[in-house]
C-alpha cells in the first residue's frame, strides 16, 4: 500500500513541476533545451527536483552512494542473474563473517530461487549498490533499506517486487538490492535516468540524515583533515575541478582560513604526487588529465587493500613488493601457475570478478578476469592455470575475407567449400557461426534472406573490433589443473598436477619462496611415494619415471570412481579402450584429480571419457564416436551423417 505521504508528495511535485512549466521550465545554466532521454520514465520530474539541488552548499548532509545497473535478461542474462544472485549471498559477508542472508520487504528470510521465479517473464531487472558515507553506525541495515524502498515506492507511484542482502566485508557497509523490473500492474517498469542518477541519491542522503542528525563541526573537519593526504579523488579535489580555469589553475586563498589551511596542504599533497605546481601568487596549475589519475590511484589502493585482507584471511604473509596487480590497465602477459586464494567482485554493479593467485613464481597475483558468468566456479584452494587471451584477427576472419573476394563480396557455406575443396561442410559452419556471433553482439554484419553474408570491405577492422570486446568482457581463461588442495596431492592414488609437473619436458620455473617453496617441498614427498609405488626409480640421487605412470595412476583413479558410481547407478561400467567405438546419451560430468571426464549412458553400462569443452551444449543428447590417442571425434545421434562436433 502507497503511504499517504507519498500522495501529499506526488500533489506537490505536481504544483513544482506546473510552476516551473509556466517559468519555462528547468533548465541547466546557459544549456540549451535538448532531448536526452534521461527524463523518460517513472521518477522523472522527482529526480530533476532533487539533482538541482546544490549538494555542496550543505556539507553537514549525510553523504551517499548508489550504484545502479539495466539488465537485459534475454539470452544468457537470466543464468547471469541467477549467478548474480548466488555470489551475492556467497560466504564472509556479514559482521561475523557469516554467508549472506536475503531478505524483502515483508520478511528477514526472502527465497531468491522464487525471486527469480516471479521475474522469469520480465523483459529486465535492476540492480543496485546503496552505501551510506556512516553506514557503519547502523547496527542492522535492513529498517533503512527498507525505509528507501518504500520511498522510491512513493517517488515511482508503483509497489515495487525487490530482494537485499547487507555486506560488511569491506571498509563501508553496503546493500545489494534486486528490483524487478515491472511495476504493480505486470507492465515494464521504467525508471527515468534522472532519478536513478540523482533521485535515489537524494532520498538515501535525507533518510540518514534524518537518522544521524547533520554531521557536526567536528565530523567535517575529520572528514576533511582526513582527505588531506588521501591518494584517491576527495571531496577537496572536487571543489579545485569546479573552480579551475580553463588552463586549470586555482588560487590556494580562501576566505575561510580552516579551508585555506586545508586547501594548501591539499595542493602541496597533490605536488608530491606530481599533480599539481605552484606558478606564483598563490596560484596552482594542476596537471591535465590528475581527476582520473586521482581515481586510479584509489582504485588501485582499494586493490591493494583488497589482496592484503584476503591474503591475511589465509593465513599467507607475503611480501608487498611481491604482490602484482592485473588490472584493465596492465593486464597479464604471461601464464599464471598457482593457489586460487581468492575470487571476488571487483566490480559488483556489472559484475566484474577477480582472482587472487599465489603463483608457483614466488609472487600473489590479483587478475581482473571480466564478466563472472564467463568462467566456472573454482574449488576452494584449487590450483589454477590464468593465460591472457589474445585480441588479434583470428583465421577464420582471414578465410571468410578469401572466401568473399572470389564470390562477388558474399560469403556462404558452398562458396566455402568452392574456395577450400578440402574443407568439411562442418568447418564451414563454425565460420558462419563466428560471423552470426559478430552479428548479435555489435552489428555491422549483413545476412541476406538466402543465408549468404555480405562482407565489407573493413571486414577485418570490424573483426578485430569483436576480439577487442570479448577481451573485455573475458580478458584470461582459468583452466583447474588441480581441483584438490596441494597438500592432499603427495601420497594420492591418482595421476595428479605434481605427476605432470615431474614428467615435463619443460616444466615451468618454481622458485624458493612463497608457495613455490610449498610446490618444492611437495614436489620432493611425491617423488618419494612414486618410488614406494614402484612407478618411479631412484638410482645414484637421480629419478627415472615408468613411462605409463601417468596412465597407470590415471586408470587407478577411473577405476575407482567407477567403481563407486555403478554401485549407486546400479549399470555395470565398461571401460573405453582405444579404437573401440562408443555410443551413448552424454549424463553430465565429473571432476576427477586426474582431470574432468564424461559419463555416456547406455541401457545397462556407461563409459568414462575425458571431458571436452563443447560436450557442455550436447548435454543429455544422444553421442557416438570412435576412442583415439588424441581423444574422441563426436557426431551427435547414432547415424553416421550425423554432424560432428568435435
Amino acid at each position: 500500500m502507497r503511504s499517504k505521504g507519498g500522495k501529499k508528495a506526488k500533489r506537490f511535485l505536481h504544483k513544482v513541476l506546473a510552476s516551473s512549466a509556466l517559468a519555462g521550465g528547468i533548465k541547466g545554466s546557459g544549456s540549451k533545451s535538448g532531448f536526452t532521454g534521461a527524463r523518460i520514465g517513472r521518477g522523472a520530474g522527482i529526480g530533476r527536483v532533487l539533482g538541482s539541488r546544490d549538494r555542496h552548499s550543505g556539507m553537514r548532509v549525510r553523504r551517499a552512494i548508489i550504484k545502479s545497473r539495466y539488465v537485459k535478461l534475454a539470452g544468457k542474462g537470466r543464468a547471469a542473474a541467477q549467478a548474480h544472485l548466488l555470489y551475492i549471498e556467497r560466504d564472509g559477508v556479514t559482521r561475523e563473517g557469516e554467508p549472506g542472508e536475503l531478505y524483502a520487504a515483508e520478511s528477514d528470510h526472502a527465497d531468491g530461487k522464487e525471486f527469480l521465479h516471479r521475474g522469469q517473464e520480465d523483459r529486465h531487472q535492476f540492480r543496485f549498490i546503496v552505501s551510506a558515507e556512516d553506514g557503519a553506525h547502523y547496527d542492522d541495515l535492513k529498517p533503512l533499506t527498507r525505509r528507501f524502498m518504500a520511498q522510491i515506492e512513493s517517488d515511482l507511484s508503483t509497489q515495487l517486487d525487490w530482494v537485499a542482502v547487507d555486506h560488511f566485508n569491506t571498509g563501508h557497509p553496503h546493500t545489494h538490492i534486486l528490483l524487478r523490473g515491472v511495476d504493480d500492474r505486470g507492465k515494464d517498469l521504467i525508471i527515468a535516468r534522472d532519478y536513478l542518477s540523482n533521485g535515489m541519491r537524494e532520498r538515501l542522503s535525507e533518510l540518514v540524515t534524518l537518522d544521524l542528525g547533520p554531521r557536526s563541526d567536528l565530523e567535517i573537519d575529520q572528514r576533511l583533515r582526513h582527505d588531506v593526504g588521501e591518494e584517491r579523488l576527495t571531496s577537496i579535489d572536487h571543489r579545485l575541478i569546479r573552480e579551475m580555469d580553463e588552463e586549470r589553475v586555482v588560487t590556494a586563498t580562501v576566505r575561510d582560513p580552516l579551508q585555506q589551511s586545508l586547501r594548501v596542504r591539499r595542493l602541496q599533497k597533490l605536488k608530491s604526487l606530481g599533480l599539481a605546481e605552484p606558478i606564483g601568487k598563490g596560484r596552482w596549475q594542476l596537471e591535465k588529465g590528475f581527476k582520473n589519475t586521482l581515481r586510479q590511484m584509489g582504485e588501485r589502493g582499494d586493490i591493494i587493500r583488497t589482496m592484503q585482507r584476503d591474503l591475511s584471511a589465509k593465513n599467507l604473509k607475503r611480501a608487498r613488493a611481491n604482490q602484482i596487480i592485473h588490472d584493465g590497465k596492465s593486464p597479464p602477459t604471461d601464464l599464471i601457475i598457482g593457489r586460487i586464494v581468492k575470487r571476488g567482485l571487483s566490480d559488483e554493479v556489472n559484475d566484474r570478478h577477480y582472482v587472487i593467485v599465489d603463483a608457483i613464481d614466488g609472487q600473489s597475483h590479483y587478475v581482473e578476469i571480466g564478466k563472472g558468468a564467463g568462467h566456472e566456479s573454482i574449488p576452494g584452494d584449487a590450483i589454477i592455470k590464468v593465460a591472457p587471451r589474445q585480441s588479434d584477427i583470428r583465421k577464420v576472419d582471414q578465410t571468410i575475407v578469401d572466401v568473399a573476394a572470389q564470390n562477388e563480396g558474399c560469403y556462404d557455406i558452398d562458396a566455402h567449400l568452392r574456395f577450400d575443396t578440402n574443407a568439411s561442410e562442418q568447418f564451414a559452419q563454425t565460420h558462419v557461426r563466428r560471423l552470426e556471433a559478430m552479428r548479435r553482439l555489435m552489428g555491422g554484419v549483413e545476412r541476406e534472406a538466402d543465408g549468404r553474408w555480405i562482407i565489407t570491405s573493413d571486414h577485418l577492422d570490424k573483426a578485430s573490433a569483436y576480439a577487442v570486446h570479448q577481451v573485455r568482457d573475458k580478458p584470461v581463461t582459468i583452466d583447474t589443473l588441480s581441483p584438490v588442495p596441494l597438500n592432499h596431492l603427495t601420497d594420492m592414488d591418482a595421476a595428479t598436477w605434481l605427476d605432470h609437473k615431474l614428467v615435463a619436458k619443460t616444466p615451468e620455473t618454481v622458485r624458493d619462496t612463497g608457495f613455490g617453496r610449498e610446490v618444492r617441498a611437495a614436489l620432493n614427498k611425491r617423488r618419494q611415494w612414486l618410488v614406494k609405488q614402484g612407478l618411479a626409480n631412484e638410482q645414484g640421487g637421480s629419478i627415472s619415471y615408468d613411462k605409463s605412470m601417468i596412465a597407470n595412476l590415471q586408470r587407478r583413479e577411473l577405476l575407482r570412481i567407477a567403481r563407486q558410481f555403478s554401485n549407486e547407478s546400479g549399470l555395470a561400467f565398461r571401460e573405453a579402450k582405444q579404437g573401440e567405438h562408443i555410443e551413448g546419451v552424454l549424463k553430465r560430468h565429473v571432476n576427477l584429480v586426474s582431470g574432468k571426464f564424461a559419463i555416456i549412458e547406455q541401457s545397462r553400462e556407461f563409459t568414462l571419457v575425458p571431458w571436452r569443452p563443447m560436450l557442455e551444449k550436447h548435454m543429455r543428447k544422444q553421442l557416438s564416436g570412435v576412442m583415439r590417442n588424441s581423444g574422441i571425434s563426436w557426431t551427435l545421434g547414432r547415424k553416421k551423417s550425423a554432424p560432428t562436433i568435435s
